[in-house]
């Protein structure tokens, strides 16, 4: 039961946070923006580089062995195939989640959590101001807009960096490599692709929301909340992935 009434606290935070994106007053509209620019610039531009590194070495490890090992069993035109599957359909959403979970997930707990203890959202809401409309739609806005664009710049650099750097291990050309994944990639796999970055930055600043703002006057209870959120970020998306997964798939 505990479970139950857990999720249905992150479904009525994500249903109160889409709520309020719809709202017409120009003030609160600029004041999100704003909020959501820098959780923007903090979770998408900031990752750029650690992202860079992970895809290039994840891509030069698939291509390397793909490209390499395939061929010995004959089926070396399956390349492209391997490349959709792996990367752009899995790997490409799932890491990068754990690096947006590990990184912009446990700030988002560990500030909610200090705001918390330090009586300022107590003092926000003393004032009338709506926790929802100021403090977590923007960073669940900012979060789901940066993961969609992370995940699409892990496959790119995953799978052409992957290769340039890989290719002197290669026999097959870059021509007939960008042509076997573009005919094995579909519009299907990109949707895809895009509804699970929507789905995990969806849950992930929710649950990390949640967290945060479930502290009450205890700093040790911050590293605590922290830990629970990325835990329980980390359970949720996975079972959203093969959800998904499963539902486009089978």
């Amino acid at each position: 039961m505990a479970w139950y009434a857990y999720v249905a606290d992150l479904m009525a935070l994500v249903y109160l946070s889409l709520r309020e994106l719809a709202n017409p007053v120009a003030r609160v509209r600029r004041t999100a923006s704003g909020v959501i620019l820098r959780q923007i610039l903090f979770t998408g531009v900031d990752a750029l580089p650690v992202m860079s590194a992970i895809a290039l070495m994840v891509g030069i490890i698939i291509i390397t062995q793909a490209g390499t090992q395939l061929p010995k069993v004959g089926a070396g035109d399956q390349i492209g195939t391997i490349i959709v599957v792996t990367v752009i359909r899995e790997l490409g959403p799932l890491l990068t989640m754990f690096v947006v979970v590990g990184r912009s997930g446990s700030a988002i707990t560990t500030e909610l959590g200090y705001m918390r203890v330090g009586q300022e959202i107590t003092a926000l809401e003393l004032m009338g101001v709506q926790v929802t409309r100021f403090i977590v739609m923007p960073r669940m806005m900012g979060m789901i807009l940066s993961m969609i664009c992370l995940t699409l710049y892990f496959d790119t650099v995953a799978v052409l960096g992957g290769f340039v750097v890989a290719k002197f291990k290669l026999t097959v050309p870059f021509a007939a490599f960008a042509k076997a994944v573009m005919q094995s990639l579909s519009v299907r796999d990109l949707a895809v692709t895009a509804t699970k970055g929507v789905l995990f930055g969806t849950a992930v600043a929710a649950i990390c929301c949640h967290h945060g703002l479930s502290v009450r006057s205890s700093f040790t209870e911050v590293p605590q909340q922290t830990t629970r959120a990325m835990i329980n970020s980390l359970k949720i998306c996975l079972v959203l992935d093969i959800l998904v997964t499963v539902t486009a798939y089978f």
